[in-house]
């Protein structure tokens, strides 16, 4: 069950008037596989998904890591320079990706609104230039666009396909379900980053992943310990039989196993334990029912960016100007 106020008015943790109850509702954490490197068909199989999770009562939904129109698995498989195979394949990722703002973010956005749930949706962003970034999507219940996060740094190969993101994506939603926040994949190891949300009273984690094992599943409850979060993991389900028949890599990935992303997908409490999953080795959608009251309990003890903090000691600095390459002004400058 959901417990909303008056349509309009938001509740967080920091506002909540005296006596009222802190938000309780069902989270759902999507494991499936894309429809890989479609875009079109991938974002119909996500608004099914979407409904499904919607029917079951969940009022935020979470997918996983650029799950459209599909995380480059074979990005380990060639890292020739100028090789004609990698080249189309990066095309093709390319003419899937997803245009910001865009008729995708319209589209999840009549969905998410026809659904009532709020929607994190991991995608391939496209810019004109011909860039790539990982990033995120976050849409509110009524539709509308709350806003993006791109990944800070691409992971090792990943860089073959994705520029870095900066601080001006760092950012943290105000919502009447709480405070919304996430971070891709190994940007949970990247300390600042996490504290630069826990410093905007993130309470509600989405946490984006291709596939989850051990060590990362314990990079997401460390973090759901330390800033005292509800953390939502949501990871991919693929295998070389998903690829298209015509791809242009397949070759050179005959090596690879058949399960390509085996999924991981959990979600954790601000106490870090398990509140469902975590789920490998199949396509599923994990529910859990969360109270935001539990994160001021367990804050008792431990706030980092709050009493268990020294500011005359340690302080971050945050520089949210986005980064561009080209600055262009119009007109006459006032030299009076």
């Amino acid at each position: 069950m959901v417990h909303f106020t008056r349509r309009g008015e938001k509740t967080s943790l920091h506002n909540l008037p005296t006596g009222q109850a802190f938000p309780t509702y069902k989270v759902a954490a999507v494991q499936a596989a894309p429809v890989f490197l479609d875009k079109e068909a991938t974002l119909e199989k996500a608004c099914q998904l979407i409904e499904e999770a919607a029917s079951q009562g969940a009022a935020l939904i979470v997918f996983p890591e650029t799950w459209l129109p599909g995380y480059p698995v074979w990005a380990n498989a060639v890292s020739r320079w100028n090789y004609p195979p990698a080249k189309k394949a990066y095309s093709r990722l390319y003419k899937n990706a997803v245009d910001i703002p865009g008729p995708v973010i319209q589209h999840l956005g009549k969905v998410a609104k026809k659904a009532g749930v709020f929607l994190v949706m991991g995608v391939n962003e496209r810019t004109r230039s011909g860039t790539l970034y990982n990033t995120m999507l976050f849409i509110g219940r009524d539709g509308k666009f709350l806003g993006k996060h791109r990944k800070l740094v691409p992971t090792y190969h990943e860089r073959m396909f994705w520029a870095h993101g900066d601080a001006s994506t760092l950012e943290v939603f105000d919502t009447e379900i709480g405070r919304l926040g996430g971070l891709i994949c190994w940007e949970h190891w990247m300390p600042l980053a996490r504290y630069a949300l826990y410093a905007q009273g993130e309470q509600v984690h989405a946490s984006l992943w291709p596939n989850a094992g051990e060590t990362f599943l314990l990079a997401c409850r460390h973090m759901a310990f330390e800033g005292r979060l509800f953390v939502i993991v949501s990871c991919s389900y693929l295998t070389k039989a998903m690829l298209p028949a015509d791809f242009e890599l397949m070759k050179e990935m005959e090596s690879f196993p058949e399960v390509l992303s085996s999924g991981g997908s959990a979600i954790i409490g601000p106490d870090a334990k398990y509140l469902a999953g975590p789920v490998y080795n199949c396509e599923t959608v994990l529910y859990a029912d969360i109270e935001l009251e539990q994160i001021i309990e367990e804050k008792q003890s431990l706030d980092v960016v709050g009493h268990y903090s020294r500011p005359e000691v340690f302080t971050l600095h945050v520089d949210r100007r986005e980064m561009t390459s080209a600055a262009f002004h119009e007109g006459q400058e006032d030299k009076s």
